[in-house]
């Protein structure tokens, strides 16, 4: 079966109706958020999730671990000697929502509705490339599977922006200027319909404290490749920046959370 595309989120996944910028107003639904996903870095470290992906190509073990649990964050290291298993890229991630060990771990299958929410620390180090620089995804499980959504670091005219975009056809939910951002916590809420064909949707929200700087939707569109969807998050980027913006980096994830609308 010839894997289907995607498109991003409208619908106000529960709760009371809400008026995105430059979008109508989603109504609100009988639904509910249920948490199904309160990991603690603290205590769950790693174990928080479903798999690593920690300098996989062993490119540079005198600096791993690359990806650890530090007080209540989970830090993603990297440096320019870094190389994935292609070596035009860097890779450092952890997927998937993991509660215990084993195959307990969260699937996010066709029909079902998913949000995450976690608080992100972006330091002036980690810049917005002119090639890809991805800090979150949202994928099929399995090797040379294409990205569903990515939340990506990207300059834009020389301007170094932070973005989310539907990956086939790039089409582009939401974006903001990067710069205001960095050096400071900014909360993270994604929301996605996985649905087949027309059937999917998505939602991103930025926070930078008490002030949303994003809030956009896309409905109608395919969030559904095959078998299920898993996120990633942590560094993925390309070698093939031209603004000289690669240099040692870090990204810090906080307080972690996984709910599914029931």
């Amino acid at each position: 079966m010839t894997p289907t595309r995607r498109t991003l989120l409208g619908a106000a996944l529960g709760g009371a109706a809400v008026a995105a910028v430059g979008l109508p107003a989603i109504a609100a639904t009988a639904a509910a958020w249920q948490l199904k996903w309160s990991p603690s870095a603290r205590t769950n470290g790693l174990g928080a999730f479903e798999t690593l992906e920690d300098d996989r190509a062993g490119s540079h073990p005198a600096a791993s671990p690359h990806i650890y649990a530090t007080g209540d964050n989970w830090r993603f290291n990297m440096h320019t000697v870094d190389r994935d298993t292609s070596t035009d890229r860097q890779r450092h991630e952890v997927t998937g929502l993991r509660n215990g060990s084993g195959s307990n771990y969260l699937k996010w299958t066709e029909g079902q509705t998913w949000r995450v929410t976690y608080s992100m620390y972006i330091p002036s180090s980690l810049k917005a490339t002119t090639t890809f620089t991805h800090i979150m995804q949202m994928k099929q499980p399995g090797t040379g599977t294409s990205p569903i959504v990515v939340q990506s670091l990207r300059r834009v005219n020389g301007v170094q922006t932070i973005e989310l975009k539907l990956f086939e056809g790039d089409i582009l939910v939401g974006r903001t200027n990067l710069e205001p951002l960095h050096n400071k916590w900014i909360d993270v809420d994604f929301q996605i319909k996985v649905g087949n064909g027309s059937a999917g949707s998505v939602r991103w929200i930025l926070k930078n404290g008490s002030t949303t700087v994003v809030d956009a939707s896309r409905t109608g569109v395919d969030t559904f490749l095959a078998d299920r969807v898993r996120p990633k998050w942590g560094i993925y980027r390309s070698l093939g920046d031209t603004s000289g913006s690669l240099q040692d980096c870090y990204l810090l994830l906080s307080n972690m959370r996984g709910y599914q609308l029931v």
